[in-house]
């Protein structure tokens, strides 16, 4: 997927200079490095779907930080772990949960305890038995150790004791009862088991363990048998999988610096599915021979972050970021600079909505807006009188001045320089900013050193998003103020340094409430809570733009809603039930044409237990699949 969505880093779509500048796409197309390149199955990179053998995906464009899944967050690594590490239970269609390693669970009378039966017989890929020991070995990790929680550390918090009476036993016992934990360890977007022969050996080096040495020993639709930072990732299939083998015998997920090369491989056959192009680009490919199209429902936000004061979980302030944004008129007034119907309109070109709420309108059961007397408007006026009221008097070069350090309000907007999203909105905000008296500077970065700045502090604002599935637990816990970094940097996964005691409260309450209405109005406070605040300030929610060779069949899951959109999209289901399709099947090449039967949905069994369950899904998300 070339979509650009992670947790806590912010990888972004990637952007069309090689296109922009005449670069010839087929000298592109196939990736970094792949061009001519000979895999395991006989194929080069340059055949597509049409060898019936191998299935080749645009990577997602934020790529692999780390093939390490305790301090992973980049969406091409969690991807990866979808496919190659195994998960307690997978979800259906309807973001209900499923089997997995779990063949059924059940939740104890006081709502405390979860007993989890572990399928028997199950072997790691190096042939060592997998059991519910590794399960609990890598829950207990993260439990205790800050390195190992550093990606998710919130999704264990209120687990009071992990155990594996025996080898098909897992039993969770919790602080507080808790509505969804058979949805922490999930696909993809929940904790991947991993088992314990390996990794107890590296619990030492843990922080720097990269995990890349190939096949990397898992259990999932897949193996990892390859893989080049940078470039490309080449599995194999597990053709024993326990809920199905994939219909290909390989998998190749391919990186791409242009998105524009990604969607000239799709158009030339050389690639077959790409989750995350532009509106410009879903267009284009809404009329090309031999692709198919499609649009899946916004789950996601895409807005701006306000370093209101980075700080360490002690309270130590850390970082560069400009003290004038610790003011919340100053924070306020900015929010009511930003005309998010204008961004819809002119970035999105209508494919989306303004975002209010901090969770998606794609789950409407969290659904929240402010109350019309909160209602952050496009207001520069109102702004204006606001800093005007607070003391930001204007200088001669119509720079306003913080009163308290008297020092003019230049601020830092860090983007993304491969996003073409990042710099079509920054430009407006500079724009927006200025007319309110604000100067602010567009530091246009790579991901790596936007990613190293956030988590020291040294930004003033930076554009950012993320995606989120039915249960907000995750979204909702970067905003809290256990995801802080410790003082020597380890452990902390914020969001924007955001901490508030209140809020945190509200977190802790939300998990335990498994009256659906009932958590749905505690998590109505928290957004209130983050809404006031204007440390995030959302711009607008969008759908996701597919593309797919009309070779293949089975890549999107689920069914169109009235609007014609598809549920939120996952790897592990799309490539493990992508098949070749019949070549009669034929195309319109349109989104909802003749070729819609080659979009399958899937169906799982579902296990009914006590206790209700949501879906834990989050992503941080780049401009393809958010925007």
């Amino acid at each position: 997927m070339v979509t650009s969505s992670s947790r806590q880093s912010r990888p972004r779509r990637l952007q069309n200079a090689l296109a922009a500048a005449g670069v010839s796409a087929a000298l592109v197309a196939a990736g970094p490095g792949l061009a001519g390149r000979a895999f395991a199955d006989g194929s080069t990179a340059g055949s597509g779907s049409g060898a019936g053998k191998t299935l080749r995906v645009a990577m997602d464009g934020s790529g692999v930080d780390t093939l390490n899944p305790f301090t992973a967050y980049f969406n091409g690594a969690l991807d990866l772990f979808g496919g190659i590490y195994p998960t307690l239970t997978t979800i259906d269609d309807a973001g209900k949960s499923a089997p997995y390693l779990a063949k059924s669970w059940k939740l104890s009378d006081d709502h405390l305890t979860w007993t989890f039966q572990i399928a028997d017989g199950l072997k790691w890929s190096d042939g060592q038995p997998l059991t519910a020991e590794d399960a609990a070995w890598t829950l207990n990790l993260i439990m205790t150790d800050d390195v190992a929680g550093t990606a998710n550390g919130t999704l264990v918090a209120n687990f009071e004791s992990v155990t594996a009476p025996d080898a098909t036993t897992l039993v969770v016992k919790t602080k507080q009862p808790q509505s969804n934990l058979d949805y922490i360890s999930i696909p993809v977007s929940g904790i991947p088991i991993v088992p314990k022969h390996v990794w107890e050996a590296h619990t030492k080096d843990l922080k720097d363990f990269k995990n890349e040495s190939t096949p990397v020993v898992g259990y999932g639709p897949w193996v990892l048998t390859e893989f080049k930072t940078g470039e490309y990732a080449k599995l194999d299939a597990n053709k024993t999988f326990l809920l199905g083998a994939p219909k290909y015998d390989h998998l190749i997920e391919q990186i791409y610096k242009e998105t524009d090369a990604a969607v000239a491989a799709l158009k030339a056959g050389q690639l077959d599915y790409i989750e995350g192009v532009n509106a410009t680009q879903f267009k284009t490919l809404q009329g090309a021979s031999g692709v198919q199209t499609a649009q899946a429902v916004g789950n996601g936000w895409f807005g701006l972050e306000l370093n209101a004061g980075a700080k360490t979980r002690t309270g130590k302030p850390i970082g560069t970021g400009n003290p004038a944004l610790a003011d919340p008129v100053l924070r306020k007034a900015i929010a009511l600079a930003v005309d998010k119907k204008t961004l819809v309109a002119k970035v999105l070109d209508g494919q989306g909505q303004v975002a209010e709420g901090y969770l998606p309108p794609a789950w409407p059961q969290w659904s929240w807006k402010p109350a019309d007397d909160q209602l952050s408007k496009f207001d520069p006026a109102a702004a204006n009188k606001l800093l005007d009221d607070a003391g930001y008097k204007a200088g001669s070069d119509g720079v306003r001045v913080d009163p308290k350090t008297s020092k003019p309000l230049n601020l830092r907007l860090g983007i993304h320089s491969d996003d073409t999203q990042d710099a079509a909105v920054s430009n407006y905000l500079v724009s927006w900013f200025k007319a309110i008296g604000i100067n602010a500077t567009i530091q246009p970065m790579s991901m790596s050193a936007l990613n190293s700045d956030l988590g020291k502090g040294n930004w003033d604002m930076l554009m950012d998003a993320w995606t989120t599935g039915p249960d907000p637990t995750y979204l909702l816990g970067i905003q809290s103020c256990g995801t802080l970094p410790n003082d020597d940097g380890s452990g902390g996964n914020t969001d924007s340094f955001f901490c508030d005691a209140d809020y945190d409260k509200l977190f802790a309450q939300q998990s335990t409430i498994f009256d659906p209405a009932e958590r749905a109005k505690v998590v109505g406070q928290m957004q209130e809570i983050l809404y006031q605040g204007n440390s995030n300030i959302m711009f607008y929610n969008s759908t996701h733009k597919i593309a797919a060779n009309a070779k293949v069949s089975g890549l999107l899951t689920g069914t169109k809603d009235a609007n014609g959109f598809y549920p939120a999209q996952s790897s592990f289901w799309s490539y493990l039930k992508a098949a070749p399709a019949a070549e009669a099947a034929g195309s319109s090449g349109k989104d909802g044409g003749s070729g819609a039967g080659l979009w399958i949905g899937v169906i799982v069994a579902v296990v009914v237990v006590g206790g209700g369950g949501v879906l834990v899904l989050r992503r941080r998300s780049g401009a393809d699949d958010r925007e």
